[in-house]
């Protein structure tokens, strides 16, 4: 069974909710322009104490210090960074954050070719955990499109990679068509009722989806 994280989480009580249907990661979104802006609906001390060892911290191109603070403060257990942050950020980020603490780095996928993409993979390998590909957008995500999934089989991803942007009932089954396969699935809101207000309904059936499926995926 594939891993799911649950991105844009606001509401405390569908978080319980998400800890005891067992998802592996709650996303939460520290960009003040986001609809999903957690700070609006949440506190620091809330996420805090949510216990849950996949609490992922998503930033845009924050001041490290904030990162750090944040971090600390709500007790993280992933930074996602969804920006434009430089190898040279990431890297004094790591060496100032919790080493506890992994790194995930959005590599977002417009119009760019296999090798352009390659090169972007190869500069930002030596200071993060994972990568996550999502499709790229003016609004830094959160657009629910998706991108063409078969660039990923023209390039090398030497780290296991989370796959964002759009994914739904609908075309979940087209992960087939990938050969090295996502370690978690990024979902956000094609499982919305409204921004930041998750259809638990949906998310259960996406679970029940994949659980056959990727399995089979994942053998030989």
């Amino acid at each position: 069974m594939k891993k799911i994280k649950v991105c844009g989480l606001t509401q405390l009580h569908q978080i319980r909710e998400l800890v005891a249907l067992k998802i592996d990661f709650l996303g939460f979104i520290f960009y003040e322009k986001s609809p999903r802006y957690v700070l609006n609906h949440l506190s620091l001390e809330q996420i805090s104490e949510i216990q849950h060892h996949g609490k992922v911290g998503v930033f845009v191109n924050e001041r490290f210090e904030n990162i750090i603070e944040i971090s600390e403060k709500a007790n993280l257990n992933f930074v996602q960074l969804h920006g434009d942050e430089t190898e040279h950020f990431i890297s004094e980020l790591k060496q100032k954050l919790n080493p506890k603490i992994e790194i995930i780095k959005v590599i977002r996928i417009g119009n760019q070719s296999s090798n352009e993409l390659q090169k972007t993979i190869n500069q930002n390998l030596l200071s993060i955990n994972y990568f996550l590909f999502d499709n790229d957008s003016q609004t830094f995500g959160g657009t629910g499109k998706t991108f063409d999934w078969n660039i990923l089989n023209e390039v090398e991803i030497p780290i296991p990679y989370f796959l964002s942007g759009g994914i739904s009932l609908e075309n979940i089954h087209q992960l087939s068509t990938v050969n090295q396969q996502p370690f978690a699935i990024d979902i956000n809101s094609k499982f919305e009722l409204e921004a930041g207000i998750k259809d638990l309904e949906k998310i259960k059936e996406l679970m029940n989806t994949i659980v056959v499926p990727m399995g089979r995926l994942t053998k030989g």
